[in-house]
């Protein structure tokens, strides 16, 4: 078995690889991917979410994780894993750098919910979206 913080890690380095399979390994069947940003969009299932992979992959180019502070607390049957990191991509040709915070639900060695905060409006801003 591996640790949760390790399982998380893994994940997050997975979209380093430009693989949509090897990334949605990571998480459970019933998975739930649920974004608390204005531009993102969740959704439920390792399928679905599987499914979603290609086009994110291809919309950010360089992508990486960097992690910034991560804590791992047991709950009952599952461990909170909960990083705040910074994205790092290339968008339509514009580089951004964007922080962000994730909480995790690992269980059994597969990730069963993930919560995605990040700054919508620093990343319009950086690549040129927004006048604000």
């Amino acid at each position: 078995m591996s640790s949760p913080i390790d399982v998380v890690t893994g994940f997050l380095r997975s979209f380093t690889r430009n693989d949509p399979d090897y990334t949605a390994s990571f998480v459970a069947e019933g998975f739930r991917n649920v974004h608390d940003s204005a531009l993102g969009s969740g959704c439920f299932g390792r399928e679905e979410y599987r499914r979603r992979l290609p086009h994110f992959l291809a919309a950010f180019a360089d992508r990486a994780y960097s992690i910034d502070d991560i804590v791992e607390q047991q709950r009952l049957s599952v461990t909170e894993v909960v990083v705040r990191y910074r994205f790092t991509a290339t968008y339509e040709g514009t580089a951004f750098d964007i922080p962000g915070v994730m909480w995790f639900s690992v269980r059994d060695d597969v990730i069963t919910k993930r919560v995605d905060t990040w700054d919508s409006l620093t990343f319009l801003r950086q690549t040129n979206q927004t006048d604000l």
